[in-house]
């Protein structure tokens, strides 16, 4: 892992080297974090404890304030792991290319263009890295940003097989309007297009048939208020379209009607911080229409630590959707506080249900108590110490997950 660092700094410092230095700024920064946790009852496994590493370093050549070439690179270890976590370390197979992309700013008009990180809906909707391009408008007062995210490339030898049927394509509009300095809305279109979605890799949902020709529409609004002493948020959306199905799959093809309804918000007391939200997302019935609301991939919204991922963001706990909001109703009431200067602590209670009942005919997953102490030990570097329990409900299991870990992060 050490050969691994060193190589990956001494190349973009001769980069920056080979370059004419007047011609552009170069911009280093990063982000690592080592982290322990101990897990038990999880997806009915066998209780689990481990350390891991993460390591970001972000580099951007700034040719001018109209003119960025960014690039982001990531790699983990697990400690004890064959892969740079064991002894004489070495790692050189888990090196990860997070956002290598072009910015460009003409006028009003600003354009990026690769690989890179974008968020939509407070990732009910998307919340990921892609491939694609992202064309903004900005004005005073509102901007429109386009984006194209390609998912999938003819599954059958990738570019140039002659598969375009087989690809898998998201357009998305996304503008942002603020009407006032207290109030900003955000309607969101997005439409996931493919002529043949039978051979792209992870489309979702288990449908029960081989999806072919996929028109599914998203039709959602986000708003953000600021009330002075607190704030409010909501999100809707509303989904639906068409899945034709494979011809060996007998029927012709299935509508898809499904929806997703948030809202949270935050109020500063002084002494405490108090803080909830509440989600539905429809689920599938017995009907003729699919109704369960889903993304076919990039969709992720953390929220509880044990049912919804949180800090540790491995694996949720059996029966429930994790992080790709679908099927299920949560809600959640929390309070944070400073009893001393840099320490915060919050404290949450989550209780969580299926919309639409599991096989077994159970829909409680259960309440949920997390508990957090994050304190800033110095400038940029801090410690989070966490703990969950989860009184699991019917459609959980029968025993009660927990876990407890703690993190130490540095962002420079």
């Amino acid at each position: 892992m050490k050969k691994l660092f060193v190589s990956a700094v001494a190349g973009l410092a001769m980069l920056g080297l080979a370059l004419p230095a007047a011609a552009m700024d170069h911009e280093f920064g990063g982000y690592w974090r080592t982290r322990a946790v101990a897990t038990g009852d999880f997806n009915n496994m066998n209780d689990a404890s481990y350390v891991d590493t993460r390591t970001r370093l972000f580099y951007t050549a700034k040719f001018s304030d109209n003119l960025k070439f960014v690039n982001k690179f990531e790699f983990n270890t697990v400690w004890g792991d064959d892969d740079g976590g064991d002894i004489s370390a070495d790692g050189k197979n888990d090196w990860r290319i997070k956002n290598s992309y072009v910015d460009m700013t003409f006028g009003d008009w600003n354009a990026t263009v690769g690989i890179q990180g974008g968020v939509i809906a407070r990732g009910f909707l998307f919340d990921d890295d892609f491939s694609g391009a992202v064309v903004t408008y900005k004005a005073a007062g509102f901007d429109v940003p386009v984006m194209w995210i390609k998912h999938t490339e003819g599954s059958y030898g990738g570019a140039g097989s002659g598969d375009n049927d087989y690809d898998v394509d998201y357009l998305v509009v996304n503008p942002t309007v603020a009407l006032s300095d207290q109030l900003s809305l955000n309607p969101v279109f997005m439409w996931v297009r493919s002529e043949d979605a039978s051979q792209s890799n992870g489309f979702g949902v288990n449908f029960g048939f081989t999806p072919e020709d996929v028109n599914l529409f998203y039709l959602g609004l986000n708003a953000d208020m600021d009330f002075g002493m607190g704030s409010a948020w909501f999100t809707g959306i509303y989904q639906f379209g068409s899945i034709d199905h494979a011809p060996l799959a007998g029927s012709t093809s299935t509508d898809v009607k499904a929806y997703l309804v948030a809202l949270g918000g935050n109020v500063d007391l002084g002494a405490f911080n108090v803080h909830g939200e509440m989600f539905y997302a429809s689920g599938n019935d017995s009907g003729s229409d699919y109704e369960q609301f889903f993304v076919p991939a990039g969709q992720s919204y953390y929220w509880s630590e044990i049912m919804g991922l949180g800090t540790f963001d491995n694996y949720g706990s059996n029966g429930s959707p994790e992080d790709a909001i679908g099927n299920i109703m949560a809600f959640n009431l929390g309070a944070s506080m400073s009893p001393i200067e840099k320490l915060t602590v919050t404290a949450d209670i989550w209780y969580a249900q299926l919309a639409e009942k599991d096989i077994n005919g159970e829909d409680e997953l259960g309440t949920e108590l997390n508990l957090k102490a994050s304190y800033k030990l110095m400038d940029n570097l801090n410690v989070d110490v966490v703990g969950a329990y989860l009184f699991a409900g019917d459609a959980t299991g029968k025993d009660d997950p927990w876990l407890v870990g703690t993190q130490l992060s540095l962002k420079f």
